[in-house]
């Protein structure tokens, strides 16, 4: 009987041992959430013995690579950005006196009312495609008492020109674009509409209409709203008001260029860029065309002639402090607002994308803030 017993206890014990665990075994890494960067991450979570295997193709150079927005409130240490944490910012419009403007975000298609130490608030939402989304973005020339804001969209429908009103959705104005890149810019009491290459007869052109989207008194053909023609892929358009020179940054496969348009068709460029940095938002300060480049990480400054011509180089200022810019515009106060790109890109910053106020750059390569 002893050693039956004997054998059965030994018996126990070998089973028991078999099937025995240990949570201290294992990986037990903390590893915060991919939410963000920095101290803004979010909670931390266990390290998965493994990664996950792949549940689609791997994403290209334009698409999702960008981190999250970090959790929490947004803030940015440099005291110039008035607002951090947004989708690529494909237009921005500042509103008098110049402490506050309107910014269109590119891709969702969401207008942001945005001023220094608060919260954006949402004005409008545009449905937009997001292969196009936002390009343009203007206060209508009576917005002092209409209060009406206007933008250029890609839409599911093709490209638009959209009037937004106060309470109401946004309502087309012009429709029959190509759902491409482009620009707005107020000509006096008149819009100009920058269109890029494709079908119909307002593709690759230069647009001028009144605020309800009926061709403006003046153009080449009464009945057609186009002023000029011959635009492949523009990325801005900007008004001297001082000398009623309207100026378009174009890219083509050869070089990027900067065009002084006038009725008819362009003519040769004033400015050209052989390199392709990627022209896009422009904007005037008295005696000097600035270009926006998001490529260089930098605006470029140019100085036109009486002639429309340019004397010496372009004079890049701001060089890779705020990453690529896509947009500038200048404020009735005189400074500049500029809105990034960088989440189109592979590497943004953990407040990207940002709005910037700043002083006007000097010629001389600083930034006079």
């Amino acid at each position: 009987m002893n050693v039956r017993l004997l054998l059965t206890v030994a018996a126990l014990l070998v089973l028991v041992t078999g099937c025995a665990t240990f949570p201290d075994e294992g990986p037990r890494d903390w590893r915060p959430q991919a939410e963000g960067e920095g101290e803004l991450g979010g909670p931390p979570q266990i390290a998965p013995t493994e990664p996950p295997p792949p549940t689609g193709p791997e994403p290209g150079p334009q698409q999702d690579r960008r981190p999250a927005p970090p959790a929490g409130p947004c803030e940015d240490p440099d005291p110039q950005v008035v607002a951090a944490c947004l989708s690529p910012v494909g237009a921005v419009a500042v509103l008098p006196p110049g402490d506050q403007a309107l910014v269109a975000e590119r891709r969702t298609g969401r207008v942001l009312q945005v001023r220094q130490d608060a919260d954006p608030v949402e004005i409008a939402t545009v449905p937009v495609d997001p292969a196009t989304g936002i390009t343009g973005l203007v206060l209508s020339p009576g917005y002092a008492e209409d209060r009406l804001v206007y933008v250029l969209a890609g839409t599911a429908d093709g490209g638009q020109v959209l009037r937004i009103a106060p309470g109401e959705p946004p309502k087309p104005v012009l429709t029959g674009l190509p759902n491409s890149a482009g620009g707005l810019a107020v000509d006096g009491t008149h819009l100009l509409v920058v269109t890029g290459a494709g079908e119909g007869p307002l593709a690759g052109a230069v647009l001028r209409i009144d605020t309800l989207g009926r061709p403006a008194p003046g153009n080449p053909d009464p009945a057609s709203p186009v002023l000029a023609g011959g635009l492949l892929d523009p990325g801005g358009v900007c008004v001297d008001p001082a000398t009623d020179t309207t100026w378009v940054t174009d890219r083509t496969p050869a070089r990027d260029v900067l065009y002084r348009v006038g009725a008819g068709a362009l003519g040769a460029p004033a400015w050209t860029w052989p390199e392709r940095p990627g022209v896009t938002g422009c904007t005037v300060l008295p005696g000097t065309v600035v270009v926006a480049q998001p490529g260089a990480e930098a605006l470029y400054l140019l100085t036109p002639g009486r002639d429309g011509t340019f004397t010496g180089d372009p004079k890049p200022v701001l060089e890779g402090a705020y990453g690529a810019v896509g947009e500038v515009t200048r404020a009735p106060d005189g400074l500049l607002w500029l809105g990034t790109v960088n989440r189109d890109g592979t590497a943004p910053g953990r407040t990207d994308d940002r709005v910037i106020r700043i002083q006007p750059p000097t010629g001389g390569g600083e930034s006079a803030i």
